[in-house]
């Protein structure tokens, strides 16, 4: 029987009462309900569960944090910080979600990922006509 090669789409899981040292890099998704003690990256997802643990470093296209963090946080396009999550890092991300009960400690950097469109600002005689 041939093994099925992983694909980028498949999740991989460092489940509840499992403690990983190290770094980990995945062309996928990670989701964690244990421990890690070292750096994540991923290029799509990392969910933190309600029981997982990270101290160090994560990276990813998009982090959903329920559980504990120590360390930096960059998400490429979304954070979200669940009730019951804790931060103790600076975070960096395109747009960031804060659930009430969430508790963050650092300091927070939003990057814009489309520019701003050009602003024009109406002379005072094109502002009243406008009003009318």
């Amino acid at each position: 029987m041939a093994i099925k090669p992983e694909t980028s789409s498949e999740i991989n899981l460092i489940a509840a009462g499992t403690v990983f040292e190290g770094k980990i890099k995945s062309p996928g998704s990670i989701r964690v309900d244990g421990k890690i003690v070292g750096e994540i990256t991923a290029t799509q997802n990392v969910a933190i569960g309600h029981s997982g643990e990270v101290e160090g470093n994560i990276s990813a296209k998009n982090i959903t944090v329920g559980g504990k963090i120590k360390g930096a946080i960059m998400a490429q396009e979304k954070l979200v910080l669940e009730t019951k999550a804790l931060v103790r890092g600076d975070i960096r991300a395109a747009k960031l979600v804060i659930d009430e009960g969430a508790l963050f400690d650092g300091k927070c950097s939003m990057a814009e990922t489309k520019p701003m469109p050009n602003l024009v600002e109406l002379k005072p005689e094109a502002r009243e006509a406008r009003e009318r």
